[in-house]
């Protein structure tokens, strides 16, 4: 059992996994301590959280986040920085025991890595890092032998029903599971007419309203697949996605003699946070018990690809290796982003993702600056034919 308390930095504390985090250490005082809070633009609710938690840091994006918090904290009470370089400082800092990585899309990547370089327990919420530079990241965490922990809900199922040593030992097959989404039933020709609140009101889960739109793609799937393929050493033909649209099985592990092994719990994310806070212990989370009584059903159940192109561009990315994964996280971040703007349609996701990559094609992962230009580039593609749309 611990016995000093565990300095956090918390990147990206105003999201959802950030408050769900806060909400853990704030039930547990005596076990963890906030290092540094960051925020993109709820500066209301970081200075709210600088208030209780009393971190040593903030950090905000731009001079004018900065004035803003600064208005908002009357009796400054610790140091405000700006910038991405500051990110990554507040992650690889000396003083920092664990890093909860939970900044949306490839706007993390930077300051994942530099806490894996560090050699930090990272707490890794991002996927899109392990998506865009999946083989840099677990290069660095093997290098510096950081302790990365995923703490996506099925990943974090994933690692507790792996063997204790994380090997591949007698396993057969992972299997990924998804909640199906909003649109799970709904009829194709309702897709294209689908609205950004339509698709972003999950019938499980309480999330973003980008990774909610994923999710009702199954592009979120598609990444999560991704990343379950560098965190567990297996190919794509190892990982198979199940619809499972109650929530509770998060993910399972098939063995070479039959058995499966299966993570349950309501779905709450503050459970896998937890886990990843406190592991190898366990303790509190919050979240409510799971009542058996009162599941009347499991469903499962295959996903549909052709309703859901999303997901089988993410294995083809995958399959094809390389900056592949990187362009698509690209083209899909610029084309949800539209898509909750107003100015595409909900199937036109698909289609732009689709010919991003196609243009853009496979070159192999040499760096983190290329691999930053490649998001560039893709973003530029994508926003091309976004343009073309309105």
């Amino acid at each position: 059992m611990m016995t000093t308390r565990q300095r956090v930095t918390v990147l990206g504390a105003t999201g959802s996994i950030g408050q769900s985090t806060l909400n853990v250490i704030g039930q547990h005082p005596d076990r963890f301590t906030v290092f540094a809070l960051s925020g993109h633009a709820n500066m209301a609710q970081l200075a709210l959280d600088i208030i209780r938690f009393k971190p040593q840091f903030a950090v905000v994006p731009n001079d004018t986040r900065y004035r803003q918090l600064l208005e908002l904290l009357p009796n400054r009470n610790c140091d405000i920085l700006i910038g991405e370089q500051a990110l990554a400082d507040v992650a690889s800092a000396a003083q920092v025991d664990t890093v909860m990585a939970a900044i949306v899309g490839a706007a993390g990547l930077k300051s994942a890595l530099a806490a894996a370089h560090a050699g930090k327990k990272l707490l890794l919420a991002n996927k899109e890092s392990m998506v865009v530079a999946g083989a840099l990241l677990m290069e660095a965490v093997a290098k510096s032998q950081a302790l990365l922990l995923p703490i996506d809900s099925e990943h974090n199922a994933i690692f507790q029903c792996l063997p204790a040593d994380q090997s591949q030992a007698g396993v057969d097959s992972i299997l990924l599971t998804a909640s199906g989404g909003p649109f799970r039933q709904t009829p194709m020709e309702q897709l294209l007419t689908a609205t950004p609140e339509q698709a972003i009101a999950h019938p499980t889960w309480t999330m973003g309203r980008k990774i909610s739109v994923d999710s009702a793609s199954l592009m979120n799937k598609g990444l999560e697949l991704i990343e379950a393929c560098w965190l567990f050493s297996v190919p794509p033909e190892k990982i198979e996605v199940v619809v499972h649209p109650q929530s509770v099985i998060h993910s399972m592990v098939r063995y070479i003699d039959g058995s499966v092994l299966a993570q349950m719990g309501s779905p709450d994310m503050r459970t896998p946070i937890s886990y990843g806070l406190a592991y190898p212990d366990r303790i509190v989370s919050g979240s409510a018990p799971l009542e058996f009584s009162q599941l009347l059903q499991l469903q499962f159940d295959q996903p549909d690809r052709v309703r859901f192109p999303c997901l089988r561009l993410a294995e083809e990315a995958m399959a094809e290796g390389g900056t592949v994964p990187a362009v698509l996280n690209a083209a899909n971040e610029m084309s949800v982003a539209a898509f909750l703007e107003g100015d595409i349609g909900f199937m036109d996701i698909p289609r732009i993702n689709e010919q991003v990559m196609t243009r853009l094609g496979r070159s192999p992962v040499e760096s983190i600056d290329q691999l930053l230009e490649v998001d560039r580039a893709a973003r530029a593609q994508a926003a091309e034919q976004i343009k073309a749309l309105r």
